[in-house]
């Protein structure tokens, strides 16, 4: 049959929550960051990045946790059809911290845990059919039922032609041999658990390991012994790490020394992190092995993501993508601590970002309300029925995307808090607003404080939204003080993993023609902003978005793109500048309000509409404006040149 997968990896999933004050101990962590983990749901992971179809054969539990493991597998490109959900037990947990460059502390929550449930019920043959290899990991042989389940699926998958890898993976304390506190313990001997490996290992075509690993396969605590040891139960090529000396791997018979292996480039990088790294290193082995490169390639695919992996916070978010792998290849290292290189670090956040609740965003209609100060100041107004309104206009823009993707909001936090709320969740692209309203110099909201500290308190899908009126003929005082106070807001989302939108007015402040806007995006970039969106006034002629859209992709070919907004145009208007905007694909739609509800908001706060009529009026324009967009769009593709 068709292969439709690459690899299909089996056993442990968890959520990882992992101490985010380095250097201190686990007993005096203060708070943690939430990743998802557990060796095959890192590696699904970090194959899928490098461009790999990876699924993952798991358990989750029926809860909070379970369903973020799932989302989440789907966000990094998992497909997640063996991924079962297991009604009586709890998603495993586990807790790490990262002490010193020698000692990472972590315990495992994993009693009775849902990913330990796993039985050969869970193993459907046609899904393991699809794919063209099942890599296991050596927790799940520890117990006769997640063994058997593991059994199950390498007997098939040999049975399909597929190829089969196996991740020693020896946690001592997950098979009973060390106690709960010695989580980051790498080696206890135990013949019955050397036992239970090498009655398995002819199963593989490749087996992987540290040197420590291999002594527990392979029954000994001198290296080339184990080794041998294991080449006399399996012809798998063995892959043996080596830390900072890199890796071996040897497809015949073991020489006398690790020396003679076949290696790969290794990479002279600041150890930060060495949790997950092994996973890191696996999904680039596989990447290498999966598209029949010869070893030492594939090695060096491996070198690399191991590195990444111990230079980074977290296990698979520290993981790269093939862009960003390439791009490492063949720029090379210019400074050991990775993740402190500004322009690897870009590359990485732009090639890999997954804002939580994100779908199809290549369209873009965005029904924008965090209008404060316009609202405010109309007759009749009060913050609870500022609030009201605001939930109305969620309501209208809910029921205009009926649960389709490429749909969103705009919405503040000061008087549209409750909607706001409502609508993490719902599928809405959602962005939030930061600027203090008509600010010139630009000021923020005092709620985010003066270090922009309250982003943290954010929901993870908010993106974080700013307006900034700028000229490129504003005086040196003025653009100065306007640029820090950009610079710190970017700076403070990218901390916190929040996406930015910039959005630009110049016509409010001076005069423009086809050159202003473009100036300004190159102003921004210059100083080191790099915004995932754009939000930027209609423009009239195609030479302004021509200029404008390459003096974006000259610094940034990871946009997610522009959203154009309305300035309270009527539909004409709008209609006449969308006809224009949308011949450029780097623009994905519109982000409008007044147009939508301006006029709305004013006779409902005189009592004139109800609440359902400004619903059904909101909707309708929004609507229209979506269609008149998608008209722009279709009309704009048909008159591209074949």
């Amino acid at each position: 049959m068709t292969k439709t997968l690459d690899v299909i990896t089996i056993g442990r999933s968890s959520v990882d929550l992992y101490g985010q004050q380095v250097g201190g101990r686990l007993e005096d962590m203060g708070s943690f960051a939430k990743y998802i983990g557990g060796s095959p749901t890192n590696i699904a992971c970090g194959t899928a990045r490098l461009g790999l179809r990876s699924a993952v054969i798991t358990r989750v539990g029926d809860e909070h946790m379970g369903r973020f493991i799932r989302e989440q597998l789907v966000r990094e490109g998992v497909d997640v059809r063996g991924v079962a959900t297991d009604p009586e037990r709890l998603t495993a947990l586990v807790l790490l911290g990262i002490r010193d460059e020698d000692s990472f502390p972590l315990i495992f929550y994993r009693e009775n845990c849902a990913d330990m449930a796993l039985s050969e019920a869970d193993i459907d043959e046609g899904f393991i059919a699809e794919a063209r290899a099942v890599l296991a990991t050596g927790t799940h042989l520890s117990h006769p039922r997640t063994e058997a389940a593991v059994l199950k699926a390498l007997n098939l998958a040999r049975k399909h032609g597929a190829r089969t890898a196996l991740d020693i993976d020896y946690r001592p304390n997950l098979w009973g041999v060390a106690g709960h506190g010695e989580g980051e313990s790498r080696f206890v001997a135990s013949a019955a658990v050397t036992a239970r490996l090498q009655a398995t290992l002819p199963l593989f075509d490749l087996i992987v390991g540290t040197e420590e690993e291999f002594h527990i396969a392979g029954g000994s605590t001198d290296t080339i012994a184990a080794l041998r040891a294991v080449r006399a139960v399996s012809t798998a090529t063995l892959v043996c790490k080596r830390g900072a000396a890199g890796a071996v791997a040897f497809e015949g018979a073991i020489p006398d020394s690790l020396d003679e292996g076949q290696t790969g480039p290794g990479f002279p990088i600041e150890v930060f992190n060495v949790l997950g790294a092994g996973d890191g290193f696996f999904s680039g082995l596989l990447k290498g092995w999966l598209d029949d490169k010869a070893w030492p390639k594939a090695l060096e695919y491996a070198n690399a993501c191991g590195a990444f992996a111990v230079s980074r916070h977290g296990c698979t978010p520290a993981y790269p993508s093939l862009v960003e792998l390439e791009f490492f290849l063949k720029r090379g290292v210019l400074r050991p601590d990775l993740r402190n290189d500004a322009e690897l670090e870009q590359v990485y956040w732009a090639t890999n970002r997954s804002n939580p609740g994100a779908g199809d965003w290549s369209t873009m209609r965005v029904f924008a309300f965090d209008h404060r100060a316009q609202i405010e100041e109309m007759p009749g107004y009060t913050p609870e029925k500022g609030g009201t309104f605001k939930e109305l206009c969620l309501q209208a823009a809910l029921q205009v995307a009926d649960g389709r993707p490429g749909h969103g909001i705009l919405c503040d936090n000061r008087i549209g808090r409750r909607a706001l709320h409502r609508a993490s969740g719902t599928g809405l692209w959602i962005g939030r607003p930061c600027e203090w309203p008509g600010s010139r110099p630009l000021d923020l909201e005092p709620e985010l404080g003066p270090d922009c500290g309250a982003l943290a308190e954010w929901a993870r899908e908010n993106v974080v939204k700013v307006l900034c009126y700028c000229h490129p003929e504003d005086d040196a005082e003025t653009r100065a003080a306007q640029e820090a106070t950009v610079k710190r807001l970017f700076a403070a989302a990218r901390r916190n993993g929040l996406e930015f939108l910039l959005e630009i007015i110049p016509s409010k402040v001076g005069p423009v023609d086809d050159a202003t806007t473009a100036t300004l995006i190159r102003q921004f970039y210059a100083i080191g902003i790099y915004p995932d969106w754009w939000k930027l006034e209609p423009m009239r002629t195609r030479a302004a978005w021509s200029n404008a859209i390459a003096a974006i992709e000259d610094h940034d070919r990871h946009t997610r793109g522009i959203v154009v907004l309305g300035l309270d145009a009527p539909e004409a208007a709008l209609s006449a500048s969308f006809a224009v905007a949308a011949a450029f694909p780097l623009v994905k739609g519109f982000a409008v309000g007044r147009t939508i509800f301006g006029e709305v908001v004013r006779r409902w706060l005189k009592g004139e509409v109800s609440d359902e009529e400004a619903v059904s009026q909101m909707a309708g324009r929004f609507a229209r404006l979506s269609g008149i967009w998608d008209e722009a769009r279709a009309m704009a593709k048909k008159e591209e040149p074949v």
